[in-house]
C-alpha cells in the first residue's frame, strides 16, 4: 500500500493538514475520516488503506490539532464542523461518506445537519457523548479502563497528540465534547448511516450506540466482537468491509456521482 499525500489546503481563514490516498480515480467517491479528542488522521490510517482501492479518502487534522495550526480560540463541535465543511468545499467534496470516530462522530452529525449536500453516507464508530456520560471525570475515566483494550500500537500515537494538542486545547475541548447534543441532530441526518461499536468500547455503553442508530432516519447498527473504542485502528478490516457494503445504497460508487 502506497504512502499517503502530504496536502495542505486553506479555508475560511484557517489552513488545514490532510492526508490523502486519492490515487484510485477522479471517478470514485469521496472518503473522509474524522479523527476524535486531540488525535490526527494518523490514527485513522489503517482504515484509510483499506479503503483507497475504492474510494478517494481523506483524513484532515482538524484546527488545532495534529499538524493543522492552532486558531485564535479553541473550537466547540459546530465550530469544527464549520472548519471541516470550509475544507470541504475548498478541496470541491460533495456527497462524501464521512467516517468519524469519538468526538469527530459528533463532528459529522452536526455537519450532515447543517451541510447536508456535502454528505452522501455516514459511519459513526464510537460514537460520543451519551447523556450518562456527559460530564469530564465519568469520561476520563471510561477512557482510562478502554485503553488497556485497544492495540499497544495505538499508544504512542496517543501519546503524541495529546502533546501536540497541549492541555489547555484538550481540556477545553472536552469540555465542549461534554456539552454537545448530538442526539438533536440525529433525526437530521436523512443520509443512509452505520454506527459502528466495539464490542470491548468502554467509553459508548452499548444502549447509546442502539441509541444513535434508532434516531437516525436510516441508521443500522454493527457490533465488531472484540475491538474497543477506535475500531478504525483495532479493527481496520471489518470496518472497511462494511463501509463497501454500506456505500452502493448510498449511491456511491465507481463513475460519477448521481446529482
Amino acid at each position: 500500500m502506497s504512502a499517503p499525500r502530504d496536502t495542505w489546503t486553506a479555508a475560511g481563514g484557517l489552513r488545514l493538514f490532510a492526508r490523502a490516498w486519492d490515487g484510485a480515480g477522479a471517478d470514485r467517491p469521496a472518503a473522509v475520516l474524522v479523527h476524535g479528542l486531540s488525535m490526527s488522521g494518523r490514527y485513522l490510517a489503517p482504515t484509510a488503506e483499506r479503503l483507497a482501492a475504492d474510494f478517494r479518502v481523506y483524513a484532515p487534522d482538524l484546527p488545532g490539532f495534529g499538524r493543522s495550526p492552532s486558531p485564535a480560540r479553541v473550537l466547540d463541535v459546530v465550530g469544527l464542523a464549520d472548519a471541516l465543511s470550509g475544507w470541504m468545499d475548498a478541496r470541491g467534496l460533495a456527497r462524501a461518506l464521512l467516517l468519524g470516530n469519538s468526538l469527530g462522530c459528533q463532528v459529522i452529525v452536526a455537519l450532515a445537519a447543517r451541510r447536508p449536500d456535502l454528505v452522501g453516507a455516514v459511519v459513526l464508530v464510537g460514537p460520543t457523548a451519551d447523556p450518562a456520560g456527559r460530564s469530564v471525570p465519568r469520561l476520563v475515566a471510561r477512557a482510562a479502563v478502554d485503553v488497556f483494550w485497544e492495540d499497544r500500537a495505538l499508544f504512542p500515537i496517543i501519546v503524541r497528540g495529546y502533546l501536540r494538542a497541549g492541555v489547555r486545547r484538550t481540556w477545553l475541548t472536552i469540555q465542549h465534547l461534554v456539552a454537545d447534543r448530538p442526539e438533536d441532530r440525529l433525526p437530521l441526518v436523512g443520509v443512509p448511516a452505520l454506527v459502528v461499536r466495539g464490542g470491548r468500547d468502554a467509553i459508548v455503553p452499548g444502549a447509546w450506540a442502539a441509541e444513535v442508530a434508532r434516531r437516525l432516519p436510516r441508521g443500522r447498527l454493527l457490533t465488531v466482537p472484540g475491538a474497543a473504542h477506535a475500531v478504525n485502528f483495532g479493527a481496520p478490516g471489518p470496518l472497511a468491509a462494511a463501509v463497501r457494503a454500506l456505500a452502493p445504497g448510498a449511491g456511491l460508487t465507481g463513475g460519477a456521482p448521481p446529482s
